[in-house]
């Protein structure tokens, strides 16, 4: 225990030296600020000076160690964790989109929290939506894991049941499926109207943009020269893919970019005119399910000014991962790019997600909320009550929009306009504690 705390000690007394010195020359050089290292560094050696030498018990410090780190990480964004030796021995690049349930997850408020389900997926048989917050999965509280634990529990779910208590709208549902692995649904095309088609692009995996050129040209064939885009649900896929998807509606210039560190440009995607396969009047369909490489797609169209996009905010994600392994076997994972516009603003970060530029509520739009105190908590599982499967809407109002807009499309495609009141300015309505919100505090 003597021993320990001396090591400690001493490791924490450099840490300080150092901060103190680096501190100074900041000091010096005028760039003291709250994102200097130097003192972050000395904060976390006050805290660990605390811990050995105040704290009522001998701490773990293996334990310390590990919630530092995790926290770390996942201070940063929802994609980044910490992982285990054993987490990296193992360790797979993990895809946005769970083909083992069909669930494109991330966190909100310390939640998991469901993006998009993949049509005809086992999530979508069990009842899950878009908006759905995942208190627990498969016995772990998902407020103690990161995404990327939850990811792997899922993946290796695999021909299992998976259990999860689940919040829409304030109230606890308990969901129980078989985890099964999805099939990427077909992309669906058909006639509207006469001249006018509609495709539904639900997933932009790897090869879909090669699906969509078919599509595009069958319609054609029925003579349609205009069209709606429906991205609804449309969270997944790499940006090549997306770009790719892009180019058959743009033939000229950037369709997207990946930004690096300090605003670098990690990766452009141009648009080739030979590829181009549709360039007739556009509308686009997008709402908070969209996501990741639908918003790559959709951004494309909107800053070319081939289209307008009709419905709600997007959620704001796209990026990609690196793992960096650590001396004693753990491991870092860290985001270091970010899905970008063509004009390098990333979709994750500050005012995230793309704004429609008509924008129409669907029907089953309703404030997310968690619940008001944890009276509410249910401590039995049997008491949670199944979560419903519930019926589509009978009128699709965006899509009804959608036809409008494209019928008697007057503006320049690009020209904000709002049909109705305008929308959080955010993505995702973040959960309200209404007690909280009553005593002056949004959480």
């Amino acid at each position: 225990m003597v021993r320990a705390k001396l090591a400690i000690v001493s490791l924490s007394a450099a840490i300080a030296f150092y901060a103190i010195v680096g501190g100074f020359l900041s000091v010096q050089k005028n760039v003291f600020a709250k994102g200097d290292p130097y003192v972050q560094l000395r904060i976390f050696g006050d805290v660990l000076r605390h811990i050995v030498k105040d704290y009522v018990d001998e701490p773990d410090l293996e334990k310390v160690r590990i919630g530092a780190l995790r926290g770390l990480a996942e201070g940063l964004d929802p994609y980044s964790a910490y992982l285990t030796r054993e987490q990296v021995k193992k360790y797979k690049p993990v895809s946005m989109e769970q083909p083992e349930t069909g669930l494109v997850l991330s966190k909100v408020a310390g939640y998991i929290y469901v993006v998009s389900v993949l049509r005809g997926s086992a999530a979508e048989k069990a009842g899950l939506r878009s908006g759905d917050f995942i208190e627990y999965l498969l016995g772990f509280a998902t407020r103690d894991i990161s995404l990327y634990d939850a990811q792997e529990l899922l993946s290796s779910a695999a021909g299992s049941e998976v259990e999860m208590k689940v919040f829409r709208r304030g109230r606890p549902y308990k969901v129980k499926f078989k985890a099964a692995k999805s099939v990427q649904p077909a992309i669906e095309a058909s006639v509207l109207e006469p001249g006018i088609g509609y495709v539904r692009v639900t997933s932009l995996a790897e090869g879909k943009d090669l699906e969509l050129a078919d599509r595009l040209e069958e319609l054609k064939s029925k003579g349609i020269y205009k069209l709606i885009l429906d991205l609804r649900g449309t969270a997944n896929g790499r940006i090549s893919t997306a770009a790719a998807a892009a180019n058959l509606f743009i033939g000229s210039g950037v369709l997207a970019k990946a930004i690096g560190q300090n605003e670098t440009v990690a990766a452009s995607f141009s648009a080739e005119r030979s590829k181009c396969r549709f360039e007739g009047q556009l509308v686009l369909l997008i709402d908070k399910s969209t996501a990741g490489g639908g918003e790559v797609l959709a951004a494309a169209i909107a800053s070319a000014k081939r289209g307008e996009l009709v419905g709600e905010r997007t959620f704001g994600a796209g990026s990609e991962q690196r793992l960096f392994e650590l001396k004693d076997g753990s491991g870092l994972l860290l985001t270091v790019a970010k899905y970008a516009d063509p004009n390098g603003k990333p979709f994750m970060g500050e005012n995230p997600g793309l704004l429609p530029t008509v924008e129409v509520r669907s029907a089953e739009v309703s404030e997310a909320l968690l619940p008001e105190s944890e009276d509410q908590v249910i401590e039995e599982d049997s008491n949670y009550p199944p979560l419903p499967v519930e019926p589509a809407p009978t009128e699709d109002l965006q899509l009804k929009k959608a036809l409008e807009v494209i019928k008697n499309q007057t503006q320049q495609p690009g020209e904000r306009k709002v049909a109705g009141e305008l929308s959080s300015p955010y993505g995702v309505p973040v959960p309200v504690n209404k007690r909280a919100t009553r005593l002056g505090t949004r959480l």
